[in-house]
């Protein structure tokens, strides 16, 4: 530490120049305490961090009237079932969407998979994926939930996700209108694809941390916030469970989660915030072992 205000990240400096960090910073009580880059802020794909975005757009839409958590998707989606509707797929609802609990049996619409499927319409696709349990009773990570969510958000609202989210949201929060990843017929993908600065990332988490407050506005519903944060389902990883789009996390914490590393991770409910990211993970590292070191670490000083 620096005159007992700032973080001092020497230690770590090592270990992070071979996992290919490119950056941390970390905010207490609202103030950022401390910051470290290893590389140029520019914007770079958070993956599946890009989920815990499109969570807040449905939180902004359930607020706006445009939807609800118990709408069936057979009638949200109406026009785009398989022609055989199962029992599962007839009892899924929004909220399935948002838990990886929709009752697929497996992962679908993922990185390596969708450049080589051969059907465009990517909803119809995702309707038709066998619903081989019962919606709510098995978490299995898949993008179809969220994917369809940001769709869902789309046609209600009557634009793409990005200019739904860029008055409501990212403006407000001083993010230029991002750059992300569309399906073949114009979709945002709100599953992943969503290109922002390790900076811009971190004000998601800081909106959260403070119930959906930006300078006084309530940008997002702060019972949205609590749900979305809270511990809807469990998870197939550990016992902290999932939210609506958003992972859970030991003491409380709640975090948004993409691949590699990218981590815009609370500290407690109400002290502090953090935002990691590194490069593509490099054959026998474990980026995320480390993260967790400097994360208890973190920890520590935020309580102090």
């Amino acid at each position: 530490m620096t005159g007992g205000t700032f973080m001092n990240f020497d230690a770590f400096e090592k270990k992070a120049k071979e996992l290919g960090v490119l950056g941390i910073v970390v905010t207490k009580d609202g103030k950022e305490i401390g910051k470290k880059l290893w590389d140029e802020q520019c914007r770079r794909n958070v993956y599946s961090a890009s989920k815990s975005f499109t969570s807040t757009a449905v939180g902004i839409a359930i607020k706006e009237g445009l939807l609800s958590l118990d709408e069936k998707l057979v009638d949200c989606f109406a026009e785009d079932l398989p022609e055989t509707v199962s029992d599962n797929l007839a009892k899924a609802t929004v909220k399935d969407l948002l838990t990886m609990c929709l009752g697929q049996e497996k992962a679908e619409l993922m990185g390596a998979q969708r450049p080589v499927y051969e059907e465009e319409d990517w909803v119809k696709m995702s309707l038709a994926f066998p619903f081989v349990y019962e919606p709510g009773t098995k978490f299995v990570y898949n993008n179809v939930g969220p994917y369809l969510a940001g769709v869902l958000v789309e046609r209600r609202a009557g634009c793409d996700l990005v200019s739904y989210l860029y008055p409501r949201l990212f403006k407000p929060l001083g993010i230029a209108r991002p750059t992300w990843e569309l399906d073949p017929y114009g979709h945002v993908f709100g599953a992943g694809g969503l290109f922002l600065t390790m900076d811009e990332l971190h004000k998601l988490g800081l909106l959260y941390l403070q119930n959906g407050n930006w300078n006084g506005k309530q940008l997002v519903p702060e019972s949205w916030v609590k749900e979305a944060t809270s511990k809807q389902v469990e998870n197939d990883k550990d016992s902290f469970g999932y939210g609506y789009l958003f992972w859970g996390g030991r003491e409380n914490t709640f975090r948004a989660d993409g691949k590699y590393c990218q981590w815009s991770s609370s500290v407690g409910r109400k002290r502090g915030y953090h935002c990691y990211r590194r490069m593509p993970q490099r054959p026998g590292t474990d980026g995320c072992g480390v993260y967790r070191g400097i994360s208890a670490g973190i920890n520590g000083y935020i309580w102090k």
